[in-house]
């Protein structure tokens, strides 16, 4: 049992993790969690899906705010860190200095703003005001642009095609979720996307915001009277980084998720950490990375294990009617094995890498705890019995 003040800075859901999973492993001291939004820590995948169609905000709570009261979790919101003093262990809030003993920093993401003129034109779709400000546009008839064709942004098109708005996406990559799925998977949503009516401009992306719509990079103009941007984030590791921390495309962690501090760790979306199975360094945006995380750095403050954190990592977006799923970690050149009209096995050599899914929740299960396993079954063996994972 460990009894010294855990700080946490970001109130997202990794961060709320942290302090719960410090509470249950048995840290007995003080907790603080600190937020820059107002309000309650609240789920932020449902601000693409669910919220836009229903505007239920109160749904979106992770927690009541008696529940920090009970576990005697200090929970600080509307409130930003300006600066950690490593030295003296302290993190400076405004006039207000507030001693640590370990830190955990949950900073996330934010919009990668592309240098394209005129994109301070675009709406943005991160946080509750956001969504917010989206679901009133979306109350009259509009002509919408979507600048990026990942998981945000088919979310959103798919959900603004329900209500009938005339919806352009427009990617600069040559096909959808180019980063994340395998070129069959991409071709399976363009066309869902194409049956729900939305224009699909791939290999063209926008190269000028305007009071009349978006320009392409073929020249050809989109009328639009709203925007949105989604073409990516970068990670809030500002505060890292003047700390003197090393940086490289999110804050550096070791297998045990510490910063080259051993005071401090850091966790989900703003973390790079050594990928379990192969060692290169990865930052993944994933609610599922972010919670697994926190977990794993609890039991490490708390315990004083330290055992490298091997989650397998798992993704999802919803897309009207359908439900992508992957399990595991593919690099974007690895190869794709089909099986049948729902199923993507992704292979690096003969390592399965990763499986993606539409609309199969039992087969996704299945991926991941074969992944999970020390020894998975290699492409060789899954090849002798047909790529059948549920005999595998």
């Amino acid at each position: 049992m460990t009894a010294g003040h855990v700080v946490i800075i970001g109130a997202g859901q990794g961060g709320l993790q942290a302090a719960m999973s410090l509470r249950q492993e048995g840290h007995a001291g003080p907790i603080t969690l600190i937020g820059a939004e107002e309000g309650l820590p609240y789920q932020r995948p449902p601000l693409s899906k669910e919220y836009l169609k229903t505007g239920e905000a109160e749904k979106l709570a992770l927690r009541p705010a008696g529940f920090f009261d009970k576990k005697e979790i200090t929970l600080r919101t509307g409130t930003r860190a300006d600066a950690i003093d490593r030295a003296a262990r302290l993190v400076r809030l405004g006039g207000e200095a507030l001693a640590y003993d370990h830190l955990i920093l949950a900073t996330g993401t934010r919009n990668l703003v592309p240098p394209i003129p005129g994109v301070e034109r675009a709406l943005g779709l991160r946080t509750l005001d956001d969504a917010r400000a989206l679901r009133e546009a979306l109350a009259a008839p509009r002509r919408i642009a979507v600048i990026g064709g990942g998981f945000i942004g088919l979310e959103f098109a798919a959900v603004a095609r329900t209500f009938g708005h005339e919806v352009t996406v427009a990617e600069m990559a040559p096909r959808l979720m180019a980063r994340v799925v395998s070129p069959e998977m991409s071709a399976r949503f363009a066309r869902l996307h194409r049956d729900l009516g939305t224009t699909l401009e791939l290999g063209n992306g926008v190269t000028k915001v305007t009071a009349e719509g978006v320009v392409l990079a073929d020249g050809r103009t989109v009328a639009a009277d709203l925007v949105l941007l989604a073409a990516g984030v970068r990670p809030n590791t500002e505060l890292a980084e003047a700390a003197g921390l090393p940086v490289a495309n999110g804050i550096v962690v070791d297998a045990q998720l510490r910063t080259a501090d051993p005071h401090i760790h850091a966790l989900g979306d703003c973390a790079v950490f050594p990928d379990p199975q192969t060692g290169r360094p990865v930052r993944l945006e994933s609610v599922q990375a972010a919670t697994d995380h926190a977990r794993a750095i609890a039991k490490t403050i708390v315990g004083g294990t330290d055992e490298p954190y091997a989650g397998v990592p798992w993704f999802w977006s919803d897309q009207a009617e359908w439900k992508l799923q992957i399990a595991g970690l593919a690099a974007p050149g690895d190869e794709s094995v089909t099986v049948g009209d729902s199923t993507v096995l992704r292979f690096a050599g003969d390592r399965l890498t990763a499986v993606e899914t539409i609309n199969d929740a039992k087969m996704h299960m299945r991926a991941r705890k074969l992944l999970a396993q020390d020894a998975p079954p290699t492409r060789d063996m899954l090849a002798a019995e047909n790529y059948d994972l549920t005999i595998a």
